[in-house]
């Protein structure tokens, strides 16, 4: 089992599959000159699933997959079924800016996916395509509309709420859970890379969320579904749910249960730490050391609460 020094059982995996995203979002971009990952730098899928299999036999029993924009890695749908195959893991979900999932949907669903997160951070088309630097507003929200119609749950939307920006939307977009069965998740502003967009007074407080959503209808305590940071909550009439991920001001670390796996094969024990063990190196037998030795490395190496300072590497190249 990997159970850190700290007592923490780690059960959760998050792997980047790539460091490619369509969409150039102003909390995630960076400021430095950023170069992709040669095809060859990136994790094959065999590879990623030979880490997935050690690790499901050392504990791991959740495995979320993101990106950059995981969607634009072709075959994933052939992941998801290999994923599927390893014994030990019990749960997959995937995280996704929602763009090209009118289209995959289907073949996610086949594969075998039921849980996904989409990023849908504003309402407002203007204000979605300032953000993203995408035209894309429709086709994200039709997309969400899909993953519910096949049935996927939870579905859970991710919205990032930044003050002067859209903290304006925080009511407008808790109300969809008036009407689907979705879970919104209002995330603080991260300081992830080097980004000219954040300072502390464009956080919008985790507290202050919940102040302006309980103006309109109280916040309820609601089941979990996962094993992600967030506090669950009804609100109102509610068919869905509310969630609230405070990483800036209520620290979550003392329940933290995951490491990242990079698409480039680096193995992180935190987001916040700039601390990585080259998994690819060892896998390629450029390196010496196994996979299970990695694990047990990274799990020795979490801190025991997270340093909020600008990481090294921005968010798509750890994995959203």
């Amino acid at each position: 089992m990997l159970i850190d020094r700290f007592g923490r059982k780690i059960d959760y995996l998050r792997v980047s599959i790539t460091d490619r995203c369509n969409f150039r979002c102003l909390y995630c971009y960076s400021i430095k000159k950023w170069k992709k990952l040669k095809h060859e730098d990136i994790l094959r899928f065999e590879e990623i699933l030979k880490v997935v299999k050690v690790g499901s036999e050392l504990g791991i029993r959740r495995v979320r997959i993101t990106g950059g924009e995981p969607l634009l890695r072709k075959n994933v749908e052939y992941f998801i079924k290999e994923l599927k195959k390893i014994s030990g893991i019990e749960d997959i979900g995937l995280t996704t800016n929602g763009y090209f999932l009118l289209e995959k949907a289907e073949a996610l669903r086949e594969a075998g996916l039921l849980r996904i997160n989409i990023s849908l951070d504003t309402l407002k088309k203007e204000k979605f395509e300032r953000l993203t630097g995408v035209d894309g507003w429709e086709r994200v929200w039709k997309g969400i509309q899909k993953a519910l119609k096949l049935g996927f749950s939870p579905v859970k939307i991710n919205a990032v709420i930044v003050r002067g920006f859209n903290d304006d939307e925080v009511v407008d977009l808790a109300k969809l859970t008036l009407d689907y069965p979705v879970e919104v998740r209002f995330i603080e502003f991260m300081p992830i890379g080097e980004n000219s967009f954040w300072n502390e007074e464009n956080v919008f407080l985790a507290s202050e969320i919940k102040k302006r959503l309980e103006e309109v209808f109280p916040l309820e305590p609601a089941e979990k579904v996962g094993g992600g940071p967030a506090r669950v909550f009804k609100w109102g009439r509610g068919i869905g749910k509310i969630g609230i991920i405070s990483p800036i001001s209520e620290s979550f670390c003392e329940k933290c249960n995951r490491l990242r796996l990079t698409a480039d094969g680096r193995l992180r024990p935190c987001l916040f730490s700039d601390f990585e063990i080259n998994l690819k190196a060892i896998i390629r037998g450029e390196a010496k050391g196994s996979i299970e030795d990695a694990f047990f490395q990274a799990v020795e190496k979490k801190p025991e609460r997270l340093e909020l300072h600008p990481t090294e590497r921005f968010m798509r190249a750890i994995g959203g």
